[in-house]
């Protein structure tokens, strides 16, 4: 049997619910993204820079990524069918493991392009980095600033942390054009294009984790297993749980299942048992998905429904 609590989730985390973003949002995201896109490549062009031009393909990474995550944002809405019994909540954690280990490859060829380019340093323009990267960190800048109420989804927070890994990549690029400017040490250059590269891996690497583990059914951070059989165990008339499976759908969409192992009463007690559990769990943990097999108490061991060291209620003194 089993049972939904949607209410009741909503409400226990009401109180610090931001209003979901609109997908648009990254619609147009995404059309500043390509403009910013063949700026930087100009830019680099004419200014001979390899930490520019690094930036504007760290920059293009960014179009699919944000046309993925759009698509997802949209998949995430649809209710689930006979095919998705879950919905489509995935959607957006299938597009953050997507973009993650996208820019985890981007990561290292730019860091390959710029060792290259130490061994063979190319003087720069100085004022077509500063000027283009200004440029850069105004579009950068503005797609964070829209991004970060949605921090709370995965795939948005993705998006958000590479947006704001491309901001923190202009000012390096204007500091270093005007270290350049100062000092005539062309290195600075690559060194920025490494840099970058260091950035955008150690801001992928985290996202890529969290997405695999949701992707292989993992347990929710900050959700323990015993924590959670200990408080069904407080449910009267509950006197084992065990083969207790948590896991999530998506972001804010967690599911259970577990037995309880429950004396032999009337269905509508056991009906009243479901629902117990049912609040329980999703008062004090925001499991919005609960489904529970009952069985009898009191049954041998070798019949098999008995899984090893179950949670049992301990009788007080």
């Amino acid at each position: 049997m089993h049972s939904h609590a949607h209410g009741a989730h909503v409400q226990s985390h009401a109180g610090h619910a931001h209003p979901p973003l609109e997908p648009s949002v990254l619609g147009w995201a995404m059309v500043a993204t390509l403009g910013l896109v063949v700026a930087e490549i100009f830019g680099g062009v004419l200014g001979r820079s390899v930490a520019l031009l690094n930036d504007a393909v760290h920059n293009l990474s960014d179009v699919p990524a944000l046309g993925i995550s759009y698509l997802a944002m949209r998949w995430a809405q649809r209710p689930a069918d006979d095919e998705k019994t879950y919905g489509y909540h995935r959607a957006g954690i299938l597009a953050a493991f997507t973009n993650a280990t996208v820019l985890v490859l981007l990561a290292l060829w730019l860091g390959y392009e710029a060792i290259e380019r130490f061994r063979s340093p190319v003087a720069v323009v100085e004022s077509w980095m500063i000027w283009t990267s200004l440029a850069a960190l105004a579009v950068n800048g503005g797609i964070t600033l829209a991004l970060v109420r949605g921090r709370g989804d995965l795939n948005l927070r993705s998006i958000l942390v590479h947006n704001f890994g491309d901001a923190l990549s202009n000012i390096a690029i204007i500091v270093g054009a005007i270290i350049i400017h100062m000092t005539g040490l062309r290195w600075i250059d690559p060194l920025l294009g490494i840099a970058i590269g260091l950035l955008v891996l150690w801001s992928s690497i985290g996202i890529l984790r969290q997405s695999s583990h949701i992707l292989l059914e993992g347990r929710p951070q900050g959700m323990s297993v015993e924590d959670v059989a200990r408080a069904v165990l407080t449910v009267p008339g509950v006197q084992e749980v065990h083969d207790v499976h948590i896991w999530s759908l998506g972001d804010a969409h967690n599911a259970l299942s577990l037995h309880a192992r429950i004396p032999d009463m009337h269905l509508d007690e056991c009906e009243r048992i479901l629902s117990d559990i049912q609040g329980k769990v999703a008062d004090k943990f925001g499991i919005g998905h609960t489904t529970v097999q009952l069985e009898r108490a009191g049954l041998p061991a070798q019949s098999g429904y008995v899984m090893p060291e179950p949670f049992k209620k301990v009788e007080s003194v």
